[in-house]
């Protein structure tokens, strides 16, 4: 049992493994009392950095391992198995005459590659790995060709030769009818022990069959390295005594209990970043905002999303690295720009990222060997970060980010050192903009209408900068930026979704789609079972996914009773997103039923009231009008109701916020700070 929605009392773990720290948060339910701590991470083993990122909080909070009544847990460990091409020695069984579906895949190619010397990549599964069975079903679910029992166990033979870890199953139209998936895996399992077997219609029964090939496939690559993993952090809980049950993140935004990530890891492809964007929601809710622009910015990457109507938008159209991976996840764009993206000269050129210096040897500012210019040292060289960071642990060393701007990008342009670092910035906050204007403008929504929150470790450096170029006039700042995504995990709900698609696309019945429907309903009521849902916490929701006649992806629209509703409804998110309709059939394609039930979150903070307090220094920053010594403030030291006027610099344990020249901010009673234009 995973479920915990009614107790009031006891404690809420959260840890957030990313690839530089582990990030914890320790909330205390009833009184909303929250420990925050970072520890470095631990690539060779991610469960070590969790177990120590238990124990300091546990200290910090003077607690003991009984008194834990929930584990949270956000991992990358399926996304860098997935990028990294790390996962199991995996194998496929298909259709007979359908080994080459992988390799064919679809005709278009990455929307920023050239169309002349783009490469396919090479597939998580090669075709020396494929094995074809005998069977064949139809479109709308008819077997022509009844399974040949014989030749999956042949196929069983061959992958012991093979010496895989890990089958993927994908048969030709098994969404319409899995009987022939559901066998094979049987006799699969019985003849390969150890082996670990997956079939697509247990995770993405849906039409496409190269997307539903490859989902299944990443999902057998991950599968023995995620189970592995979630097993030794189970057992590192028993042993140090944790009675409570681990949640960990998915893709789309919602907690599950390990059995469910078990069996469909894929699903937490996406699992730190749609962490954050459930964190940042409900700091901006407790603001009484509910239209937001989000920007985590970390060290490599910076994922954007939009949220409008305190609601967190779900595509089927997501990816991961290079492969589309169509399982439910938050929406949202992800572009190499982050702290320790490169600034290079090329041809007389400067271009900054996607390739990023990480945690090893790191931007130049932080003595690790580095030696390349980066976003971080540019923001060093103009005086945007304080002396020391992490709370005072760690200098950073201004002469090496200057020598690196200045050998790097200043000499080769023949510019200043300070020109050449407000020039990295600028293309870095510009890129980020292209994405800000990809969730939003392209979809329809106009980002002036919009508060951005910016967070992750240098999300807050880049607020005001972003907010200008997008004409956003107001940027909220949550408590702990650096943190967030371990603060969302402890905001979201216990979710999963149900989808099957139709045998065949066309006018809706309604009659079929209530009959798919109830079946999809019944699946989460055992899924609830599992989870040990009270029946009264239960909630669904049915999701219709349409399209027109002839187009190759859907909108998904909430239920209507009526097969008119649901087209008008079609209609409708249709113009808003593509500004036109067409005169052309409707097609009902798939069907979903989405399945939550809300948890026991901390009762929210209240921050005492107090005055702006005295600067802890000066410190001296390069504005474009020149260098002027702008205050230092301590973000630990402002109470609800403080204001500060930029420019201004506020340093914390997990980031540092610039507050531009034209700029000021308000401490709210929920801890966030929130910035707007002074002329406002």
């Amino acid at each position: 049992m995973s479920f915990d929605g009614t107790n009031p009392s006891g404690l809420t773990l959260a840890v957030d493994i990313g690839g530089t720290f582990t990030d914890v948060a320790l909330a205390d339910t009833a009184t909303g009392h929250v420990w925050r701590a970072k520890t470095p991470s631990r690539p060779d083993d991610p469960s070590e950095a969790f177990l120590n990122g238990l124990r300091l909080a546990l200290d910090a909070a003077g607690a003991a391992p009984g008194d834990l009544r929930q584990v949270l847990h956000g991992t990358t460990v399926a996304t860098n198995m997935i990028l990294e091409g790390k996962g199991a020695r995996a194998a496929l069984v298909t259709t007979q005459g359908f080994r080459h579906v992988l390799g064919i895949g679809r005709q278009d190619i990455p929307r920023a590659a050239n169309l002349y010397n783009w490469i396919k990549p090479e597939r998580p599964v090669p075709a020396s790995r494929i094995v074809e069975v005998t069977e064949r079903v139809l479109p709308g679910g008819v077997v022509v060709t009844p399974l040949d029992e014989d030749s999956v166990v042949a196929a069983a033979e061959a992958l012991r030769e093979m010496e895989v870890d890990s089958v993927a199953i994908c048969l030709l139209h098994g969404f319409a009818n899995p009987d022939h998936e559901r066998r094979t895996a049987e006799l699969l399992r019985a003849a390969l022990p150890g082996v670990a077997i997956t079939a697509s219609s247990d995770v993405l029964p849906v039409v496409r069959e190269y997307e539903r090939t490859l989902a299944s496939v990443l999902n057998a690559v991950v599968m023995p390295g995620v189970t592995q993993y979630v097993a030794r952090i189970e057992d590192k809980l028993t042993a140090e005594g944790v009675p409570a049950p681990l949640l960990l993140m998915q893709s789309n935004g919602g907690v599950a209990g390990a059995g469910k990530i078990r069996s469909a890891p894929a699903l937490t492809a996406l699992s730190g970043p749609a962490a954050g964007v459930v964190g940042a929601r409900s700091a901006a809710a407790a603001c009484g905002i509910d239209d937001i622009l989000t920007v985590d910015i970390g060290g490599t990457s910076a994922d954007i999303c939009l949220i409008a109507g305190g609601e967190i938008g779900l595509t089927q159209q997501g990816q991961v690295g290079e492969w589309p991976l169509p399982l439910p996840m938050v929406d949202m764009v992800t572009i190499g720009a982050g702290g320790g993206s490169i600034a290079r000269v090329a041809d007389g050129a400067l271009t900054v990222g996607p390739e990023s210096a990480g945690a090893t040897p790191g931007p130049a500012a932080y003595g690790r060997g580095g030696a390349e210019a980066t976003v971080t040292d540019a923001h060093v060289v103009l005086g945007h970060l304080p002396a020391r960071l992490l709370g005072g642990e760690m200098a950073l060393d201004v002469v090496a980010a200057r020598r690196a701007l200045e050998e790097g990008v200043a000499k080769p342009l023949g510019i200043a050192v300070e020109d050449a670092a407000r020039g990295i910035l600028a293309i870095a906050d510009n890129k980020m903009v292209g994405a800000l204007r990809v969730v939003s403008v392209e979809r329809g929504f106009d980002p002036r209408d919009f508060t951005l929150l910016p967070f992750g470790g240098a999300g807050p450096l880049h607020g005001c900068a972003l907010a200008d170029l997008i004409g956003s006039r107001r940027v909220l700042i949550v408590p702990a930026p650096g943190i967030l995504c371990a603060d969302g995990l402890m905001a979201a709900d216990l979710k999963s979704e149900f989808s099957r698609a139709r045998p065949r696309a066309g006018a809706a019945d309604m009659v079929e789609a209530e009959q798919l429907c109830m079946e999809l309903e019944v699946a989460a009521q055992d899924w609830f079972d599992v989870e040990g849902v009270p029946s009264e916490d239960r909630q669904t929701n049915r999701v219709a996914l349409l399209r027109y006649a002839g187009q190759g992806n859907e909108l998904a629209i909430p239920w209507f009773d009526t097969a008119a509703a649901l087209e008008a409804g079609f209609v409708a998110a249709h113009q808003a997103l593509y500004g036109f309709t067409l005169n052309a059939p409707i097609e009902l394609v798939t069907l979903r039923v989405e399945a939550k039930a809300a948890m026991q979150t901390p009762a929210p903070a209240t921050l005492e009231a107090g005055q702006t307090p005295d600067t802890i220094d000066r410190v001296p920053v390069a504005l474009p009008s020149g260098r002027v010594d702008v205050p230092l403030y301590d973000r630990a030291a402002l109470g609800a109701g403080a204001t500060i006027e930029g420019p201004a610099i506020v340093s914390q344990l997990d980031t540092t916020t610039l507050i531009a020249p034209g700029w000021s901010g308000t401490v709210q009673p929920s801890g966030a700070l929130i910035l707007t234009k002074a002329d406002q």
